[in-house]
C-alpha cells in the first residue's frame, strides 16, 4: 500500500515505533548516530534477520527497510550537498514507494544492500561531521512547499532510518 503521509512530522514529535525524538536531537550528533545505525544493520545481517518476505501486505520486509535506509542516506547526502552549494535550492522529489517497486527492493542481495548502506552512511556522516556554524541553517525546499535546513534534513534522515523494521 502506498504511503501517502508527509514524513515531516518526524521533526516535531517522537516516533511512536522507535522513540527517536528528532526535535531534541542536536544536528551535530547525527553523524555519530548514522554510523551507529550502520552497526545495527550489520548485526541484523549477521543474525540472518535481513530478508525478503513481508510480515503482512502493508509492512515492508527487513530487506526492503534496509534498502530504504540506504536510499534515505544517499538522498539526504545529495540534498545536503545541494543545499551547501546553492542558495535555497528546490531538492529533487523522491517517491519511496516507487523506489521500492522500481528498484525491486524485495529482490536485492542483503549482503550488498548492507554494504551499500554502510557506504552511504559513511558518506553522509562524513559530510555532516564537516558542517559547522551557520551552515546548519542553509535552506532548501521540496516541490510541495516543505522547507528544510541542513540541520532538519540531517535529523529527518536519521529519524527515517529508525523506521519500524530497522
Amino acid at each position: 500500500m502506498p504511503d501517502d503521509k508527509s514524513w515531516t512530522w518526524v521533526l516535531d514529535r517522537p516516533c511512536p515505533d522507535c522513540g527517536f525524538d528528532a526535535s531534541t536531537c542536536p544536528a551535530k550528533s547525527v553523524s555519530a548516530l548514522v554510523v551507529d545505525n550502520t552497526t545495527t544493520w550489520e548485526r541484523l545481517l549477521a543474525d540472518g534477520r535481513i530478508r525478503a518476505g513481508r510480515p503482512n501486505p502493508s509492512m515492508w520486509s527487513s530487506l526492503e527497510y534496509a534498502c530504504h535506509v540506504r536510499d534515505v542516506y544517499r538522498r539526504s547526502d545529495q540534498r545536503i550537498e545541494l543545499m551547501q552549494t546553492h542558495g535555497d535550492p528546490q531538492v529533487p522529489n523522491w517517491g519511496q514507494d516507487a523506489s521500492a517497486t522500481d528498484d525491486r527492493y524485495d529482490e536485492q542481495d542483503p549482503q550488498r544492500v548492507v554494504a551499500e548502506l554502510g557506504a552511504a552512511a559513511g558518506a553522509l556522516a562524513s559530510r555532516l561531521a564537516s558542517i559547522t556554524g551557520e551552515t546548519w541553517n542553509r535552506p532548501g525546499r521540496r516541490s510541495d512547499g516543505a522547507s528544510f535546513t541542513i540541520a532538519t534534513i540531517a535529523r529527518r534522515s536519521f529519524a527515517l532510518a529508525n523506521a519500524p523494521g530497522s
